[in-house]
């Protein structure tokens, strides 16, 4: 396909789609002459990539590049690839040179191995939780967390993962994880205020 319908099929306009190539993010299409190259379905793939990191993962180009570099580097496994915009996704955490952030840290560190989880030390989810749970604790909040990983355990294992394409090519893989990670988080977010709100008028409302 020409770049053209590459555009009107990925809903990335041109001048985009051009700026993505001179960037290294997408590879080059086949040039059939001077100033006209073929385009196929693997652009189409890494442009719905870009377009699911940068509109619904929210992430810089920086960050993207590092993922599209992981995507190509054949001698990482899925799961490193994976974990590479896992990574992305995850906000910037200061770990706090407190005695409750070490506390809170050391309960993050302890559930993980407790509940057998295979987290890298360097995970920056370790240090997000942490900082969630210094924030409850300040507010007296119950930082009794059970209940919340059951539902995330059984959510991933059960739903999520089985979503995932492994069999095909990286991108869509990556792809549909941060679609889903970050649309299903959405969703059961709202499902959250809204049961609140249900649950809210049966227990207040006469």
């Amino acid at each position: 396909m020409r770049i053209s319908e590459l555009s009107a099929k990925s809903r990335v306009a041109i001048p985009t789609i051009k700026y993505y190539l001179r960037e290294g993010m997408l590879h080059q299409g086949e040039q059939t002459a001077a100033t006209r190259a073929e385009y196929d379905e693997t652009h189409l793939r890494r442009l719905r990539m870009i377009r699911a990191l940068l509109e619904v993962g929210r992430l810089s180009v920086a960050s993207i590049k590092q993922v599209i570099a992981a995507v190509e580097d054949e001698s990482l496994p899925t799961h490193r690839v994976l974990g590479t915009a896992h990574y992305a996704l995850s906000p910037a955490v200061d770990p706090e040179q407190t005695e409750e952030w070490r506390s809170a840290r050391a309960l993050v560190d302890d559930l993980i191995t407790e509940l057998g989880w295979d987290i890298t030390e360097e995970a920056p989810t370790r240090d997000e939780l942490a900082q969630t749970i210094v924030r409850m604790r300040q507010l007296g909040l119950s930082v009794d967390l059970a209940p919340y990983v059951e539902a995330a355990r059984r959510l991933v294992a059960e739903v999520e993962m089985d979503a995932i394409p492994f069999d095909g090519p990286r991108d869509a893989a990556v792809e549909a994880m941060v679609l889903g990670t970050v649309l299903y988080g959405r969703v059961l977010d709202t499902l959250r205020r809204m049961a609140h709100e249900s649950e809210s008028a049966r227990r207040l409302t006469p």
